[in-house]
């Protein structure tokens, strides 16, 4: 509960944690930075670490000279694709035993499966643009043995479109007065429309199993 406690106020205020780090760290930011985006995605087990938000944040912190815009897209892309990467091997390791145990909810993987089931090897690029099921949907690829060869075309595509464009709106737009000082509703904004998808896919597999009972 801690941890996910902490994972919200570094949400909502990843500017600051953003700044204090940079002061404090200096050139090691980067590395810092490219630990955090590794682990949200290469660690199943950590879904409630920042990725948009922090991308974002970033961006702005570039646009305003403190880190430098190439390196950070290069080095935190290298980070999404390398844990997507470690996920996926992961899960073709453990496979169903996943199923069994208490650190993984399973409502997690039955949602991400769901997502499987209806945009197939396209769910790892559109995961990348869904919170949790981000983190969930390279492990469950590899539980479901898709080809590794498969997998990284959509791993790395998705993870270098992920990055640029996060640190992207933040370089351009993260600096404008109103973001600035409304930066909290602008990362809620940016996580309500990152899980209208996943939202918009449960209503609509709801109605049609409300419809189909209906039927019979």
């Amino acid at each position: 509960m801690e941890l996910l406690n902490l994972g919200v106020d570094m949400l909502l205020h990843m500017d600051e944690y953003l700044a204090q780090m940079i002061g404090q760290f200096g050139v090691f930011t980067y590395a810092l930075l490219f630990i955090v985006i590794f682990v949200e995605t290469g660690l199943v087990i950590t879904p409630f670490l920042p990725g948009d938000s922090l991308l974002f944040a970033a961006g702005t912190f570039a646009a305003l000279g403190d880190l430098n815009p190439l390196l950070l897209f290069g080095i935190l892309a290298v980070a999404a694709v390398l844990g997507d990467t470690v996920n996926y091997w992961i899960g073709h390791r453990v496979g169903e035993r996943a199923y069994h145990t208490r650190w993984i909810k399973r409502e997690y993987l039955d949602r991400t499966h769901a997502f499987f089931e209806k945009h197939g090897g396209k769910t790892i690029f559109l995961a990348r643009f869904v919170p949790i099921v981000r983190t969930f949907a390279p492990f469950v690829a590899g539980m479901g043995e898709m080809s590794y060869r498969y997998f990284i075309s959509y791993n790395i595509v998705g993870g270098v479109v992920w990055v640029a464009l996060f640190v992207s709106l933040g370089f351009f737009f993260g600096n404008i007065p109103f973001v600035r000082h409304n930066f909290e509703v602008v990362i809620l904004g940016i996580v309500f429309v990152s899980v209208l998808p996943a939202v918009f896919e449960w209503w609509k597999a709801r109605r049609e199993t409300n419809f189909s009972s209906q039927t019979k």
